[in-house]
């Protein structure tokens, strides 16, 4: 197996570039961050009180740093979603391993954070189906899975023509808090 923290890959289709996060991506991100009609999308669960709703560039360049801190100190992955249209960032996606005493163990928990105008089924199914496949290798996992709140149809839609399933099972937080909304998808449905 690859180890996805010593070097990052790289993913790409004819819409899209999946890269490693870099502070300079601030700037483009800020528009997807402060984008008050795609944040209630984003998935802050376990994330501390941060609802990645970012109004200034200063907030948005912290954020950006720490998710480079944390791929440097092995906690997760946080790729730059790059719209190869307009060469600007659409959004992130973060990966890593979980492994805990819930039904969410042995799994690679997916976060996605898209603008509004790319979250649509077609988008998202493109996005997913580029870093699914290798996500189980790149985390040595047995089960993808991530969040889509009820209001997300277009998501929930892409998510369920990629195989996943909503569960009812709970995600726990680190402080006993439960989550739900979150599909899975196991490795032996590829």
């Amino acid at each position: 197996m690859k180890d996805v923290y010593a070097e990052c890959p790289v993913f790409e289709n004819d819409m899209f570039r999946l890269r490693l996060i870099q502070e300079t991506d601030a700037e483009d991100l800020l528009s997807v961050y402060s984008d008050p009609r795609a944040v209630p999308l984003f998935n802050s669960d376990n994330c501390n009180g941060d609802d990645f709703y970012y109004r200034t560039i200063e907030r948005m360049k912290q954020a950006a740093a720490f998710w480079e801190d944390s791929y440097r100190s092995r906690w997760f992955v946080r790729w730059t979603i790059i719209d190869k249209s307009t060469g600007k960032a659409a959004g992130t996606i973060e990966l890593f391993r979980r492994d805990s005493d819930d039904f969410f163990t042995d799994c690679g928990l997916l976060r996605l954070d898209l603008g509004s105008r790319y979250e649509t089924q077609e988008i998202i199914t493109g996005i997913i189906q580029l870093i699914l496949a290798p996500a189980y290798e790149l985390f040595g996992c047995s089960m993808i899975a991530t969040k889509a709140v009820p209001a997300a149809a277009g998501r929930r839609r892409a998510l369920e023509q990629a195989g996943f399933r909503l569960t009812e099972q709970p995600l726990k937080g680190h402080d006993g808090t439960e989550y739900g909304s979150y599909y899975y998808r196991t490795k032996e449905r590829i």
